[in-house]
């Protein structure tokens, strides 16, 4: 594939470019953050970043292997979810590789050669994406789940101290931590001082 060989010589630009287009996703006053401070372990996001983009961009170029591809995006989209990022926003910058190597052709080539190569690589792109989704997805569950279990002992450790008060006053908190069908809250807690 020709088209793949021409890419592979332009890594640097297009990464460059590709990460470029990646960061302006984050506000302004973090970019300054990211700029001031380029030491991978006090500020590792641009690192992280940085790093998996341009692995991203190797293993694309030879081919989707999801196994290959999945710890790069996970590094990535992982972030972004614990920064609750829209889905779209956590992975929009897959989708922003697209234009960049459009215009990069586009400045090197004329319209539409390399045509059918292109559109394979831009498939291969778009199951990048769906891909990191899954990532997306599996991540924002284990947050809930994490959350939920915080909000549970939380909870828990509410009614034990309300127990231990009203102990001493002859009352008790009890509980029913049954879910219930007509209850659209999964996991609620229902406490009430009985007398």
């Amino acid at each position: 594939m020709e088209l793949v060989n021409w890419l592979a010589q332009n890594r640097n630009d297009i990464v460059g470019k590709w990460l470029n287009e990646t960061m302006a996703a984050y506000p302004t006053e973090s970019l300054a953050v990211f700029e001031k401070n380029k030491d991978q372990f006090t500020n590792p996001l641009p690192h992280i970043i940085s790093e998996n983009i341009g692995l991203l961009f190797d293993e694309l170029l030879k081919g989707f292997d999801s196994n290959k591809i999945a710890p790069a995006l996970d590094g990535i989209v992982k972030i972004k979810a614990v920064q609750e990022f829209t889905p779209s926003q956590a992975i929009g910058f897959i989708y922003d590789l697209k234009p960049v190597i459009r215009k990069k052709l586009a400045e090197n080539f004329k319209e539409g050669e390399y045509l059918d190569e292109l559109l394979t690589i831009e498939s291969e792109i778009d199951k990048m994406a769906l891909l990191s989704f899954d990532i997306y997805t599996k991540c924002r569950e284990k947050l809930y789940e994490i959350r939920a279990n915080e909000i549970r002992n939380q909870t828990h450790m509410l009614i034990r101290t309300v127990n231990e008060l009203g102990q001493k006053k002859g009352r008790e908190v009890r509980t029913n931590e049954n879910y219930n069908s007509s209850d659209n809250r999964i996991g609620t807690h229902r406490a009430c001082l009985c007398g």
